[in-house]
């Protein structure tokens, strides 16, 4: 076991083992140390630990000392000369006339070397602008042609997930990406949804990779002959995400449904003929309910204004009926006029009432007068007619024939004139 710090160099992901020599070396400290290139500026990401002899990449370089405050002052001259450099290097390109783009400048921590990166078509002869560089700055200089995932590993970004790219936070090193990981994850071909800001394939599909060819190779493919709790058919889709497959049964081949994958049984995976398959008598179990309770639970729980507590089906095929063998809801309904609002309903009289004709409030009638009114009214059902004149009769019995509308609401008014005694 070797004792180490790890550090990571600005602009990178990646970490690196140091020999810290005896120096105990918080996190987030910034450290000097020897590199192949010379001194280094580098901040410290992870304290004193041990790590197998394996993991060392030897010669193990080590830490010359802990950042002091000149070291602070000459990282913030390097940036400094760094944007300076930029700025005057665009100016020479656009001078010499090349076909290159400058992605970023390093400065080397003891300001000898300065680094430009770039990205390019093609190969680029640039002699000629490493010596007005030289000229311009009086130190080394390197140019380094780089590809479009180092250039958005540089520069950062974010992603169409809304967070900041990978390759700029974690990943130490780019992994390979294919066509063929998006197939499998039956993702959508556009190039515009499956390539990163860098213009490449997305990185994150190689996250997911070996759950999908995991799933696949426990399913069946299209057009595999499955048998079902419903009968044979052939499978028409695939869900890899909630292991389930679409499959049109040969008594219903226009509806197709859905079964998991410990429902069915595969008789042929994959495309081929039917010919010399023995379709077993007994059919694969059904995990789940019955078809029809499951299309009663989702109907009545996703009906508009149902809570968010599931009715359990039990409960709803059991419901109790109303006396004239409808339900509570086509009640509700009987009571809603069009536009959703309720009804006005008028208080009910009693049946066995009639008003008087000094007084507005309900008073029993005779005994006789009561059987004989039931009676009328209980054979007035057929026509609009004999409705009105069986109305006509009881209100004769009752007394009320020809008088005047106790009931009425606002009082009859009386005519004003000067013929009739009003004022003029």
């Amino acid at each position: 076991m070797a004792e180490v710090i790890s550090v990571r160099f600005r602009g990178g992901s990646k970490n690196y083992y140091f020999d810290p020599r005896g120096l105990r070396i918080e996190p987030d400290t910034y450290v000097v140390v020897e590199t192949a290139q010379g001194m280094e500026y580098a901040r410290c990401v992870e304290a004193n630990h041990e790590v197998p002899d394996q993991a060392v990449v030897q010669p193990l370089r080590p830490v010359v000392r802990i950042a002091t405050e000149n070291d602070h002052r000459s990282a913030a001259y390097n940036r400094k000369r760094e944007k300076e450099a930029f700025g005057i290097c665009e100016q020479k390109i656009a001078a010499h006339g090349l076909e290159m783009k400058l992605v970023s400048v390093e400065c080397s921590f003891e300001g000898n070397k300065i680094i430009f990166f770039f990205t390019a078509d093609g190969r680029v002869d640039f002699r000629e602008l490493v010596k007005d560089l030289a000229s311009v700055f009086r130190a080394r200089i390197e140019l380094r042609q780089i590809g479009v995932r180092d250039e958005a590993k540089m520069l950062g970004g974010l992603g169409i997930c809304g967070r900041p790219l990978c390759c700029s936070q974690f990943l130490d090193e780019f992994i390979p990406v294919s066509i063929k990981m998006a197939k499998t994850q039956s993702l959508s071909l556009n190039p515009s949804k499956i390539s990163g800001t860098c213009g490449r394939l997305m990185c994150c599909l190689k996250y997911e990779q070996a759950a999908y060819e995991d799933a696949a190779g426990r399913m069946p493919k299209n057009d595999s002959f499955v048998d079902t709790p419903d009968g044979v058919g052939n499978v028409s889709g695939v869900d890899l995400l909630r292991e389930q497959v679409q499959v049109r049964l040969d008594s219903a081949p226009e509806s197709p449904r859905r079964y998991k994958t410990a429902e069915i049984r595969v008789l042929r995976n994959g495309k081929g003929s039917r010919e010399g398959i023995e379709i077993p008598k007994d059919r694969p179990a059904r995990l789940t309910a019955g078809e029809g309770e499951e299309e009663a639970w989702f109907r009545l729980n996703r009906r508009p204004g149902a809570g968010r507590t599931p009715i359990p089906v039990s409960s709803v095929l059991a419901a109790p009926q109303s006396d004239d063998g409808e339900d509570r809801s086509a009640n509700r309904r009987r009571g809603r006029v069009k536009g959703g609002k309720p009804r006005q309903q008028q208080p009910a009289e009693k049946p066995n009432t009639v008003r008087s004709q000094k007084q507005d409030r309900p008073v029993r009638a005779p005994k006789a007068d009561r059987v004989e009114k039931l009676s009328v009214r209980a054979v007035t059902d057929t026509t609009a007619e004999k409705k009105a004149a069986a109305d006509r009769a009881a209100r004769q019995q009752s007394g009320q024939e020809g008088k005047p509308n106790s009931n009425r609401r606002y009082p009859r008014r009386r005519p004003r004139g000067r013929g009739n005694g009003g004022e003029g």
